[in-house]
């Protein structure tokens, strides 16, 4: 069993360092090699961000697109190595589930190839009817 740790969640692109983040999401199979500029665009136009942080030092990440009304998306939920499978990853994604702002959500989604275990305590289940859904998934671009 891994050891709990003390950190604190804070909200808000002001609060985020992202170089430390950076760090974390270039080196994750979803985000291989993304830039910083690429993701402080991403949290700018995110409706929440979300960081876990130890004495001042950021060590995890999650954001949300939302119209907070009926929809939000979570996303680049990451955590830094040395601080995983500790209850950081789902204590960021139940910040933004509880959040004030997302009252109001009722349909939540998100992507996971590999951490099925970790949303389903928090409630997700796989999608109830995937031929309902849609997309257009492009390669992501060279930045």
């Amino acid at each position: 069993m891994t050891q709990r740790v003390e950190f604190v969640i804070r909200y808000g692109m002001e609060a985020m360092d992202f170089r430390a983040v950076t760090g974390m999401l270039e080196n994750v199979y979803w985000r291989r090699g993304i830039k910083e500029a690429e993701i402080i665009q991403g949290a700018s136009g995110s409706t929440l961000v979300a960081g876990a942080f130890i004495d001042g030092n950021q060590i995890g990440y999650a954001r949300v697109v939302s119209d907070k009304t009926r929809f939000a998306y979570i996303l680049d939920v990451v955590v830094h190595e040395a601080y995983r499978k500790s209850g950081i990853g789902r204590a960021l994604v139940n910040a933004l589930l509880t959040h004030e702002e997302m009252k109001s959500v009722y349909q939540w989604m998100l992507q996971t190839k590999d951490a099925h275990g970790v949303y389903r305590k928090l409630g997700f289940a796989v999608i109830a009817n995937p031929e309902c859904w849609m997309e257009i998934r492009n390669p992501r671009p060279l930045r």
